[in-house]
This record gives structure tokens, C-alpha cells and sequence, in this order.
């Protein structure tokens, strides 16, 4: 297809999804037999592709995958060409109903969706895979494939902006991983940028169009649980998933006395025992995965894949991870707008790996007629204590949202799941709420940004509604970083009574890496 006609088409999908709906869908015998309409399908292109970009590409392979970029296809090319046993094994699962796996209850199983799940990840592997133009530098395919309508940024969180808003600029939808970004500045600066640009933005917290989490949003918009003062959220992470509150790899030195057994020499002993002759692997472009951050860290396997997420470099920890799947809803819900003071305590932080768990308090002020709240996230296995109304049953320790309200309590799980009214009782007289919100085609969070990219629906969670929440979330780990309670004005993006403490709103990019 010619330059002319690519760039005609990616004008006409960036119009449409502008413009609305109204004119957005041209019928196909309009256009007459064998002619594909360009709001049919997206050309889309996945930045990060080895691990949550994979699912991604997955749930959008109705689409037309033109590239795929990562800065290590030796991982990323593996984990893609498992899709073949990952394909075989859902198969069997289909075929050979077995028990449930360990926390999944009898018929949560359903084998039509798993099917429909087969027949994607299939395409994918048959049809797009082999097509799809690979690259290990995003600047190089933005550069040279035209032919691109929508990015796909599936990366550690400290290129979540930079792949973005480099997408943006050329006038491409973008769909962006939570956390939306590192720092509360490239948060504002999404956020800026894409009402701007007016392409179509959607952050990857897929529970935000899950039918049971905007139900818990309706339950405390039709008055369940009366005025909300107090919210309690939890998170399991990090533990089991990924290191945290560990020291840098480091050789041991030599010094006047022998290391002893106190804690300080403990951690220097771990980090020696961490050091390691790990050669970066074949295919890991780690300068480039460096991006942003320092480069003056070396390879080392418990930074990738996957751990980066631990690491102050890369990621902002548990909270990161969890908090826009778990506080997500709680903050639809009650409105909440920007904390006035925030102070997050933990365990032992060394500046470079975030702590094994941490506490972290939010004030946030009145709204209209809704009182303040104070809302407190734990993470690392700590959590609140459980309601009396709850009886035998325990808190989910993977993770959940308790609100407390003056007429009862909203308890959830993670993504929003199982949303039910305390004590029994209020849940079972007070039925369901009032559907306030429209709910999302077969829940499918990645297809939405796609309709709407089309003009045909808006996006579930733009970019001016998750930058907000990452906001919130990453408040805590400057509130981490200061080291005290910080007070927050959120209309001027300043910390008032710690002011170095302003620097960790914003971060220092390597020279040639600035947004």
C-alpha cells in the first residue's frame, strides 16, 4: 500500500475518533465487494511484547498486528513461541474438564470463552507473528512504519511516557500499561498531551470495564453504605512475585575490621552473595532497556526480566503494580480528586529496592456534599483489620477494598470483583444498585480502546481519568521517598512543607533520553 494512501487512512481513523460516532463506520457494501473500510480494522503496533504486551496482543489479534518492538527478543521471541503451548494446554482444558485449580471456584470455567480465547491466540500466532514487522528500538518503528494507527506500550514502567508521548505526537492512539507512568510529571504531561492530540488513550486496568467493578461504583452511588470517611485497601504484592527490600549486588570491599553479624554487615554480605559473572543474554538490547534510568547499572538477572518492577530505576513497586486494579474503583466511586497529605511508612529502604511492605495514609478533602476520607493502602501481606460483620470468613489476602460507610460497608476483591454489601443482611435487602454505568462489550478492556478508536464508543479509562489515579498512587512513593508526611497542593503539583521533596514528583532522564 502506498505512503499517500497508509497516511490517508491512519488521518481517518485519528478524525473519526474525534468527530464521534456519527459518521464513524462506513458499511461495507457502501464501499462495494473485496473493499476492507479503514475503520474495520486497526493497524496496531505493541511496544514491550514478552509479558503483559503479550496478553495484550492476544485480546486485540482480531486486529491487524503490523509490528512488534522489544529490547530483548531472546526472552519476548520464547515467551511467544510458547503461544503454542499455552494453545495446546487450554485445549485440553476445553476437552478434559478437570477440578478447578487451587483458589478457583467450580464453574468459574467456561469453555465457550476459552475457546473464543484459542481462536486468538491461534491468529496470533499463525497469522500475525510472522507478519508483523520486528523491531528492538520503538524510535525506529515510529520513524519507519507509516503505516501504524495505534500503540501498544507494554513496558517496565519508566518508558511508559517516553513510548507514549512519542506515539502521541505523531498522532497514534495509545494504550499504556498501568501504572500509567513513573513520575507524577509524566503523568501531567500524558495527560496534557493527549486531550492536545485528541488521539484515543486507554491505561491497562482492565477492571475498570469489568461489569462487577462498575457495580461496586453503583452501590456507593446510590447510597448502600451512606457517607464514606474511611477506606482500607490491601495488596499481597510483593511478596511471591518479586524482590523487593533487598540491597544492590554489590562486590564486597575491603575494609579496616571483618563484616560481623549485624544487620548493616548482614546486607552487605547479601549483596556480595547477589554479585555474579551474569553476561547480558543474547538478544537483551540492555542499554536500551535502560532507557530513561542510569546507565550505570549492569546486567544482573534479578532486574529482568520481570523483577524490574522492585527496583526504584524501572518501577514504583506493589503500589504500582496493584493500586490502579484496587483503589481504582474506590476512587470512581467517592470522587476523590488529590490528597492533601500523604505519609507512607515501611519497613527498611535503601533507596534502591522498595521496601518488603509499606503502609501508606491518603487525607483527601470534602467534595460538594461528600465528607472527607481517609483511605490507608498496605501492601507486602499486611492488612486491615477484618470486620466483625464478616464472621468466619477471612479478608482475601491476595487483595481487596474495604469501605466504610455510615449506613454499612462495600468490600471488594481485586479489579473489583465480588463487590457485596456488610453485614449480609444490607447486601441481601438492598439487592442490586441502579445501573448508572454503561458496561463494556464482553468486559474486553484492550477491544474498547479499540471500538473507540473507530468512534464507535468512548474509551473506558482515558488518559484525563488514569493519570489522575497514577497520580494518587504514585504520591506514596514520593511520600516513601521524603521520608515524612507530605502536604500536597494538587493544583499547582507542589509538595508545601517538604520541599525537596519536589524533585521526586519529577525524575532526572539520561542525557539524550528527556520527554
Amino acid at each position: 500500500m502506498s505512503k499517500k494512501k497508509e497516511m490517508s487512512r491512519r488521518k481517518f481513523l485519528t478524525e473519526v475518533a474525534a468527530g464521534g460516532a456519527a459518521c464513524a463506520i462506513v458499511p461495507r457494501h457502501v464501499l462495494g465487494r473485496g473493499f476492507t473500510p479503514p475503520s474495520d480494522t486497526l493497524n496496531i503496533a505493541s511496544v514491550g511484547v514478552g509479558g503483559m504486551g503479550r496478553a495484550n496482543l492476544i485480546n486485540l489479534a482480531s486486529q491487524n498486528i503490523v509490528a512488534l518492538c522489544d529490547v530483548d527478543w531472546g526472552y519476548a521471541g520464547k515467551r511467544l513461541d510458547r503461544l503454542d503451548i499455552d494453545i495446546e494446554r487450554l485445549k485440553k482444558r476445553i476437552e478434559l474438564p478437570a477440578p478447578p485449580p487451587p483458589g478457583e471456584l467450580p464453574g468459574e470455567f467456561d469453555p465457550i470463552k476459552a475457546q473464543a480465547r484459542v481462536d486468538l491466540m491461534v491468529k496470533l500466532k499463525t497469522e500475525h507473528v510472522p507478519k508483523a514487522r520486528r523491531y528492538t528500538d520503538f524510535r525506529d518503528m515510529l520513524e519507519h512504519q507509516t503505516d501504524i494507527d495505534a500503540v501498544v506500550v507494554a513496558t517496565p514502567d519508566h518508558m511508559h511516557a517516553p513510548i507514549a508521548l512519542a506515539a502521541m505526537e505523531l498522532g497514534k492512539h495509545v494504550y499504556v500499561q498501568k501504572p500509567l507512568c513513573w513520575s507524577v510529571e509524566e503523568a501531567r504531561k500524558l495527560s496534557r498531551r493527549a486531550k492536545e492530540t485528541k488521539v484515543v488513550t486507554q491505561m491497562g486496568n482492565q477492571g475498570h470495564s469489568s461489569d462487577e467493578g462498575r457495580t461496586a461504583v453503583e452501590y456507593v452511588w446510590a447510597g448502600a453504605i451512606g457517607d464514606v470517611r474511611e477506606v482500607h485497601i490491601w495488596t499481597n504484592r510483593p511478596l511471591g512475585f518479586w524482590p523487593q527490600g533487598v540491597p544492590r549486588p554489590a562486590p564486597l570491599k575491603d575494609g579496616p575490621e571483618p563484616l560481623k553479624w549485624s544487620g548493616r554487615d548482614v546486607n552487605t554480605r547479601l549483596a556480595a552473595a547477589l554479585c555474579g559473572d551474569y553476561p547480558v543474554p543474547g538478544g537483551l538490547a540492555w542499554d536500551l532497556f535502560l532507557g530513561t534510568a542510569a546507565s550505570n547499572v549492569d546486567y544482573h538477572p534479578i532486574y529482568h526480566p520481570f523483577n524490574w518492577r522492585g527496583w526504584t530505576d524501572w518501577g514504583v513497586g506493589a503500589i504500582g503494580d496493584m493500586g490502579a486494579h484496587l483503589i481504582d474503583h474506590t476512587m470512581w466511586a467517592l470522587d476523590l480528586g488529590f490528597p492533601t497529605s500523604v505519609e507512607t511508612v515501611s519497613t527498611p529502604f535503601n533507596g534502591v529496592s522498595y521496601p518488603s511492605a509499606t503502609l501508606t495514609f491518603y487525607e483527601f478533602p470534602a467534595r460538594g456534599a461528600m465528607p472527607p476520607v481517609k483511605l490507608t493502602w498496605y501492601d507486602g501481606g499486611l492488612k486491615p483489620n477484618k470486620p466483625e460483620e464478616l464472621g468466619d470468613e477471612e479478608l482475601n489476602k491476595e487483595g481487596g477494598a474495604l469501605l466504610i460507610g455510615s449506613k454499612g460497608k462495600l468490600l471488594y476483591d481485586t479489579y473489583g470483583f465480588k463487590p457485596r454489601l456488610l453485614p449480609k443482611s444490607l447486601h441481601e435487602s438492598f439487592g442490586k444498585p441502579p445501573q448508572k454505568l454503561p458496561r463494556i462489550a464482553g468486559q474486553f478492556h484492550e477491544m474498547n480502546w479499540v471500538d473507540a478508536c473507530k468512534g464507535k464508543v468512548e474509551a473506558s479509562c482515558p488518559f484525563e481519568y488514569a493519570a489522575r489515579l497514577t497520580e494518587v498512587m504514585l504520591l506514596g512513593i514520593v511520600a516513601l521517598r521524603a521520608g515524612k508526611k507530605i502536604y500536597y497542593d494538587g493544583s499547582n503539583m507542589r509538595v508545601t512543607n517538604a520541599l525537596q521533596a519536589n524533585d521526586f514528583l519529577r525524575r532526572e532522564y539520561r542525557q539524550g533520553w528527556s520527554i
